[in-house]
Parts: structure tokens; C-alpha cells; sequence
């Protein structure tokens, strides 16, 4: 059991979800609140992405990642900023005769591209989503090669900045310790186990457990599910000896019918925390124990 985790609250998503909470963080300045109201509650990370103000619609805007960023850092609250690189992966195949005739949904660059903003602000870390896989919509596939993940790797070593190596199958984990064998991972690695998206691992406790089976020897890990498994799943990453996420990136609900705020997942998640014998990190502690840089 993990008796001192590390709390990460995913602020907003990219998921579509704004039309089904009014308060879904959309504009820089909601994110940045969320995020500063998420640190407040005992997150000592922020997973960020950016929406576009006006429709709630996902972004790659390095301009408005840069007015997140400024406001979190600029306020008297520290909490370590952690930055989404998973839009630009979205591969829409067109129909069964004419595969190649991607739709208008598609958005899909290549890895220095999805990394433009994270060059740009230098965030604690950002994430690396370890393998391409079938996504829930009809002819849907998140883009994630080999050739990819190894430049951005390569380049997130050269920066410096930290890649949370995002897994959503035992098999992106057994790709993820093959760079951390090339050396273009540092030591210690960070580890995202994903949980309950469609079409990943699902999540259940036997899954969990094999998947943490496979994590490799000395590294630093975070577990989270979607939805209703949230908080049951912050009980059993704790005992499996890891850290916790939760936000409304991965659920919109308190309880069932009652829409949450970021702040008040992380006070329930801190809540089951203390309740099981544990204490939260800092935003200081995690980065000594993650072997971040000092901002």
C-alpha cells in the first residue's frame, strides 16, 4: 500500500462533454481556477487540456495552453503542471470501400506537432500515450506509432520535462520499458495506468492487477478509471502501492445525478485517502519523488 500518494486531478478533458456540465471548464481562466482550486482541495498535479472558450470544443492552441499555464503560475497556489500531448491523434477511417477517405472528424499530426506547446512552455510534464488503439465511434482509431513515441520521447528527454507514460493495455506497457531499455526514458519513469475507455483495458480489479504486474521495477505509477469506477479505483491503485487521479476529465459526478466540481473529486479522493491510514504529497514532495525539475 502507498501510504503517501501523489494526488492528479484532470481538469477538463477533450471528451464531449460540456454540453453535460455547465461548469465544465472551458475558457484559460476557468482552467487555471479549476486548477488552482484542485491544488487547494490537496492535488499536487493539474493534468491540463485546453477547450476552445467559446463552443467547449477540444484544442491544440499553444495560445491558450499559454494563458493557462501564465494564470496557475503566476497565482500564490503551487501545483505541478502536467500537459496533455494527446490531441492530434484522431484517424476517422472512411467507409468499408474506401477506407483511406478519412472524414472531416480527423485530426491527425505527427508527434513534434502535438508537442508544439509543451516545447513552448516547458511544463513539469506532459503526456505520452504509449500505442495506437480502436476508440468507441464507428471507424475510430487514436494514431500513436512506434516512430512517434520515440522522437517525442527522445525530444522530452532533451528538454527536460517528464513523460507520463500513458497505458491503456499491458502491451503499451511492454512498449513503454522497450524505451525506457533504449534510454530515451529517465529514470525514475512515470507511469499512467488508464482504466474503462473504450476500447483499453477495462476497469476491473483483475485487470488493474495485471497491469501493475507488468510495470517495471522502481518506477513511480498513477492509476485512474472513468465514470462511476473513479472513486473505487482511488481505494485500489492506493493498495496496489500507487498514486491517485481523479477530475472531470474522467467523471462529471460527485454522486449519482449530482455533477462535481474538480475540487470537491479531489476532496472525496482525499478523503479516501486519509481514511485508509495515508497522507497526500505536496507539489514539493511529488517532485522529488518523480525526479521533476524545480520550476
Amino acid at each position: 500500500m502507498n501510504r503517501n500518494p501523489v494526488i492528479t486531478c484532470a481538469v477538463t478533458g477533450s471528451g464531449d462533454t460540456a454540453a453535460q456540465h455547465p461548469d465544465l471548464p472551458k475558457s484559460p481562466q476557468e482552467i487555471a481556477t479549476a486548477a488552482i482550486e484542485a491544488a487547494k482541495a490537496g492535488a499536487a498535479i493539474a493534468h491540463i487540456h485546453v477547450r476552445e472558450p467559446e463552443t467547449g470544443k477540444p484544442s491544440r492552441d499553444v495560445e491558450l495552453y499559454r494563458e493557462v499555464v501564465d494564470r496557475i503560475r503566476q497565482s500564490d497556489t503551487d501545483v505541478v503542471i502536467n500537459l496533455t500531448t494527446g490531441m492530434g491523434g484522431d484517424l476517422f477511417l472512411g467507409p468499408d470501400d474506401d477506407p483511406l477517405n478519412f472524414t472531416d472528424d480527423t485530426d491527425c499530426v505527427g508527434q513534434m506537432e502535438r508537442m508544439e506547446h509543451v516545447e513552448a512552455l516547458l511544463p513539469e510534464i506532459c503526456s505520452l500515450d504509449c500505442g495506437s488503439f480502436n476508440y468507441m465511434g464507428q471507424n475510430y482509431v487514436y494514431v500513436s506509432t512506434q516512430t512517434m513515441l520515440e522522437l517525442g520521447a527522445k525530444r522530452l528527454q532533451e528538454i527536460g520535462v517528464k513523460p507520463e507514460l500513458e497505458v491503456f493495455d499491458t502491451g503499451q506497457i511492454w512498449f513503454a520499458k522497450h524505451m525506457i531499455d533504449q534510454g530515451i526514458i529517465d529514470s525514475p519513469p512515470l507511469f499512467q495506468v488508464c482504466l474503462g475507455i473504450p476500447w483499453g483495458a477495462p476497469a476491473t480489479p483483475g485487470v488493474f492487477q495485471a497491469m501493475v504486474n507488468e510495470l517495471p521495477e522502481g518506477c513511480n505509477w498513477t492509476g485512474f478509471a472513468i465514470g462511476a469506477m473513479e472513486m473505487p479505483i482511488v481505494a485500489q491503485s492506493l493498495l496496489l502501492g500507487g498514486n491517485v487521479r481523479v477530475g472531470l476529465e474522467d467523471n462529471l459526478y460527485l454522486e449519482k445525478g449530482v455533477l462535481a466540481s474538480n475540487a470537491q473529486l479531489v476532496d472525496r479522493a482525499r478523503t479516501i485517502v486519509e481514511a485508509m491510514g495515508a497522507s497526500v504529497q505536496t507539489p514539493a514532495e511529488a517532485r522529488a519523488t518523480m525526479g521533476l525539475k524545480t520550476p
